[in-house]
């Protein structure tokens, strides 16, 4: 990973990173969802049932697992952060997060959406920009700061 001064980089606020979770949702329903068409039929999509089989528990539960924590650990982001020049980073280092952090990030998730999504939420008014989560695992997601020109009327 790059690393960049402090001075280069930001908080990443809560809109972008709205962004990326939509980024990565659509990537991850285009490569499971014709999988488990493929395996379940139209059943699957009119089913009731949490875990329709051992397939959907490993592509709809286990997957995004494993996934994210490998792309956290090896890349400092999922694609859609990726694609959006965001970096999730330890909050003391700076440096790429540890397997049990990433993990401990993921599932830090849940406390995080239980009382109707403050934890996530709080990114906007936080000074760091950290969700529950975040805090939680010891994270901060950050990007290169957006230079700007002012605008000069003639």
């Amino acid at each position: 990973m790059h690393v960049f001064t402090e001075n280069e980089i930001e908080y990443a606020g809560f809109w972008i990173r709205v962004g990326a979770t939509i980024i990565d949702t659509i990537l991850f329903l285009m490569i499971t969802l014709p999988i488990l068409f493929w395996l379940y039929g139209d059943n699957y999509f009119n089913s009731d049932e949490l875990v329709q089989g051992k397939a959907d528990l490993i592509l709809s539960w286990i997957f995004p697992i494993v996934g994210t924590v490998i792309f956290w650990v090896s890349r400092a982001a999922t694609p859609g952060k990726l694609v959006l020049g965001l970096r999730v980073v330890d909050a003391y280092s700076g440096g790429y997060l540890t397997a049990p952090q990433a993990f401990g990030r993921y599932f830090a998730y849940l406390p995080a959406m239980l009382p109707l999504c403050l934890g996530l939420f709080w990114i906007g008014w936080d000074s760091k920009k950290q969700g529950w989560h975040d805090k939680l695992a010891g994270t901060v997601v950050i990007r290169k700061k957006v230079h700007t020109e002012k605008v000069k009327f003639s």
